[in-house]
């Protein structure tokens, strides 16, 4: 085996396995990570144009948006840096395959002014 070639699991001895399986389980958390982040970028995107809220509601939303967005496309570039520019164009296509947002979820109500959150 010289150093170029991938790891096969079935001549690794146990450290390997280890590295392995943080590995592994490394990757599935980025890929988690990144599904949270593209379901908040749908919502929000689908919100901004949902035309309920008011134009200052809106910007907010868009400058938010737009930071989510860097912070997807970091992420990304994140995991192709850690696991391979193969497991990210993966992760990637994934996430965009699996995560929707319901068609019937609307932004919520606008706030009453007797409203008030308790923690």
């Amino acid at each position: 085996m010289t150093l170029t070639e991938t790891l096969d699991p079935s001549i690794a001895g146990p450290a390997s396995r280890y590295v392995l399986e943080q590995n592994n389980a490394g990757l599935s958390e980025a890929v988690e990570q990144l599904a949270g982040m593209r379901f908040s970028i749908l919502l929000s995107a689908k919100w901004e144009n949902s035309g309920v809220l008011s134009a200052d509601a809106r910007t907010e939303l868009r400058d938010e948006l737009r930071q989510i967005r860097s912070q997807y496309d970091d992420k990304i570039d994140e995991i192709a840096m850690i696991f391979g520019v193969q497991a990210a164009m993966d992760a990637k296509a994934g996430v965009e395959r699996a995560v929707a947002i319901p068609k019937n979820m609307m932004p919520p109500l606008k706030p009453k002014k007797d409203d008030k959150l308790y923690f």
